[in-house]
Order: C-alpha cells, then structure tokens, then sequence
C-alpha cells in the first residue's frame, strides 16, 4: 500500500477550503422585495439556489399594499434589485412610474398572453393566479346560527352584523382586488353600495389577506374574507372550514416579477427573472396555485374548485391600476374607522 504524503494531503485539503471560501465570497447578493406567503420563501430561494447556488436571495417581505408603497417611496434611491411575488396591478402602477427594467426573459413566449406584459418592451411577467375566497368555520357559525353564504350579495345580510373579517385594501393585495373586482361586478355605483351594505357587517379590517382566514380557522371569526392559497392550506391542516366561491365570480390578481431599474446587479437579476417563468417554476408554484402562468402545467390542487379559471372574473388590469389611487383613497375615507391598528 502507498502511504499519502501528509503534507500533500493538507495542501489538497486546503486547496479545497480555498476553492470554497473563494465561491462563497463570490457568490452575488439580491435584494428581492416580495409579498409571497413567508412560509414558501425558503422553499422558492432553495429551489432557485438548487439551479444557481452563485446567487443569494436577501428577502424583504411584506404585504402587497406595503411593499408597493416602499418601492414608491424608494423611486429617486431604489433599494431593490427584484420584485419576485407582488401584485400585476403594482408593478403596472409601477411601470407607469418609469421604474422597472426592460426585460424579455428566456421562456417568456411560452407564459399564456394574460399572464404577461405584452407591450413591445416588456417589464413584467406573472407567476400564477391568486383567487379571492370565503373561509367559513362551520363550527363557529353553527353556534350562532349563520346560514352559509353563497354569494357576495349574501355578505350584505344583517344576520352577519361583526360577524365578518376581511382584509384593508391598502395594505393588503388581497383586500384590493376584492375591493376593485367589487367596482367591476357590480358596477362602480353599485359597487360602493354593496361595500357600505358589507361595511356595516364588517367586525374589523386586518392588514394582511391571509389573516381572516387565519381567524377563521382558529375560530376567532366565523366568516373571514380572505384567498384561495390560504383557505386551502388551513383547510387542509384540519381548520373546520368551508371554503365558498361566491356565484357572482371571483376577483384575483397574478403574483408578478420584474426588474428594478438602477440595479448594478443586472446580469444576476436576469438569471433570476429567467428562473422564475421556467417550467420548474411553475411547477412549483402550482404547488399551492390552481392556476399557473404557462398553460398545460397547472395539476389540480386540493380544495381549489376543478374549473377555478373559469370562475375568475374578466379582470380589466389597466383600469384597476390606473384608479388604484383613486379607489384606495375612497375606500380609506368611507371604511378606515374600522382597520385595525398597524
């Protein structure tokens, strides 16, 4: 048997904590603002590090409303390199704002027309749907005799006076697209009507879209006014819920990436934007999405109606965006007084 040289081994052992200290210091940090549901971040900076572990996700996580104000409040010193899970309609209120990166990534022909921006230099692409939903406790509402709604319309009834929980618009994405798929439905005077009817059932607005759901599966609440992903996740860990689609159709936005403009970052960032409209990530959004944004990719997912797509609304994105302020400041004015504290 030959004997190693010792002092060759601990050269060699050296050489390769030396190639190691030299990757990791090379590796390349982004800054990726984000309102995915915090527990799937390790879970998509995992996936993505399995493909490029040359690049580290530093994520800033919050809700839609407050990430979209940040990055306003950030336009003339941009902290972001990539927005990686936030709301269509922000990113279109921020495009008009002149600040995201012009970028077509690798696969975007493959992404359905809806599911990206389809303007000649396009800044944003779509991940997957997130669906507007009604968690109702069966359990809770069985106490206090609720009958179990079927449509929005129902919300309305005086029988569920502070019996009711759903998310403030201007935190929340969720909230938003209740609120702007209401003016749609409805109509825009009617739609404010209905929300003065719900308003007067309303027990408090929360700051986040998850979270009526969340209270409603831990009983705080028997009605909660919330999203498809969040229902189906509490539902499934044994929440005694029902989880209702109302008949007049279900609002929703996309969850969206984009580039900031500015980032001195920006072969990274196109690595990363290339990743996310992949096929692995769409598989991998479908783990919790019914809807995803490359057709043929999308399995069904438990608790999610079969025919999901068919129940979203024909949402006008570029209208929803453009009155975004408008709305938002209306709804503060009439129905703020019962937001709970931030």
């Amino acid at each position: 048997m030959i004997k190693k040289n010792p002092i060759i081994r601990l050269a060699v052992l050296a050489g390769i904590a030396t190639v190691s200290i030299a990757t990791h210091a090379a590796q390349t940090e982004l800054t990726v603002y984000t309102a995915v549901e915090a527990e799937d971040l390790k879970k998509y900076a995992a996936r993505f590090n399995a493909d490029h572990p040359e690049i580290k996700i530093n994520w800033v996580r919050d809700s839609t409303g407050i990430v979209t104000a940040k990055l306003l409040a950030e336009k003339n010193n941009p902290q972001a390199d990539v927005v990686w899970g936030l709301a269509a309609t922000s990113l279109m209120l921020l495009k008009n704002e002149g600040m995201l990166q012009s970028y077509k990534p690798q696969g975007y022909d493959a992404l359905s027309a809806k599911f990206k921006d389809t303007s000649a230099n396009p800044v944003w692409t779509g991940m997957d749907a997130w669906i507007a939903a009604i968690c109702y406790n069966t359990v809770e509402a069985g106490k206090l005799g609720l009958p179990k709604p079927t449509s929005w319309a129902d919300l309305t009834n005086p029988i569920y006076k502070n019996h009711i929980i759903m998310p403030n618009p201007n935190s929340s994405g969720t909230g938003f697209l209740d609120v702007s798929s209401w003016l749609q439905i409805f109509g825009e005077d009617k739609g404010w009507e209905y929300m003065d009817g719900l308003h007067s059932n309303i027990s408090r607005y929360t700051h986040s879209g998850s979270k009526p759901c969340k209270l409603a599966a831990s009983g705080e609440i028997p009605i909660g006014i919330s999203f498809a992903f969040r229902a189906a996740k509490s539902k499934k860990s044994g929440a005694p819920l029902d989880i209702i689609f109302p008949t007049e159709g279900l609002g929703w936005d996309m969850e969206a990436t984009s580039i900031i403009k500015g980032t001195d970052k920006l072969a990274a960032a196109k690595t990363l934007v290339d990743w996310t409209v992949s096929k692995k990530a769409n598989e991998m959004y479908n783990e919790g999405y019914a809807v995803v944004a490359i057709p043929g990719i999308a399995k069904p997912v438990e608790f999610f109606p079969e025919n999901a797509e068919t129940l979203m609304i024909d949402n006008d994105f570029e209208w929803t965006a453009a009155n975004r302020v408008k709305i938002l400041s209306k709804w503060q004015e009439r129905y703020d007084s019962k937001s709970e504290a931030k």
